[in-house]
């Protein structure tokens, strides 16, 4: 009797080693979908320049304001503009549109880090202007989120798209 009372505690002990590690094994996987916060802070670790990368990580979430240069507030322009002066050594016009007019425009396919990129929301020439980062990322000063990292293959984005390339030597 003792003797088939450890059997059994024995045989409980083993099935329930087995299910446990059966279930392990038949465990389905995942399909892992990275969201776009994710990969924006994949974009972010593959900025090539210190510089670049310290300069948008101390103005992410400035909020936005229309004619804003600094911390209280920055718009799009403003911003693309002092990351030039800061980052690239390079000069600016301050309205986006005027800007637009300094780049030498190559295909959004070709751009590289620190190119600019060109929209127009309102339909009436370029009136927002972001900065290349990589594997279509880009950093602007967004009218409702503020400075942040943004995926450019949203279709919002690409109906607005004008034009993008590097600023002219």
């Amino acid at each position: 009797m003792i003797l088939r009372s450890i059997r059994a505690s024995h045989l409980i002990i083993l099935l329930a080693a087995m299910a446990f590690l059966s279930s392990c094994g038949s465990r389905r996987s995942t399909v892992y979908k990275e969201s776009r916060g994710a990969k924006a802070a994949e974009a972010m670790a593959n900025v090539k320049s210190k510089d670049l990368y310290r300069f948008i990580t101390d103005w992410t979430g400035v909020r936005y304001r229309l004619g804003g240069l600094d911390k209280r507030g920055i718009d799009c322009s403003g911003f693309a503009l002092l990351l030039n002066k800061e980052i690239y050594g390079l000069n600016l016009p301050r309205r986006s549109r005027d800007q637009a007019e300094v780049i030498k425009e190559k295909n959004v396919s070709q751009l590289n880090e620190g190119d600019l990129i060109f929209f127009s929301f309102g339909g009436n020439g370029i009136d927002h202007v972001g900065v290349y980062l990589n594997h279509g990322f880009f950093v602007h000063a967004s009218t409702t989120r503020g400075v942040i990292v943004d995926d450019l293959n949203l279709p919002a984005y690409q109906r607005v798209l004008v034009k993008a390339g590097p600023v002219k030597d």
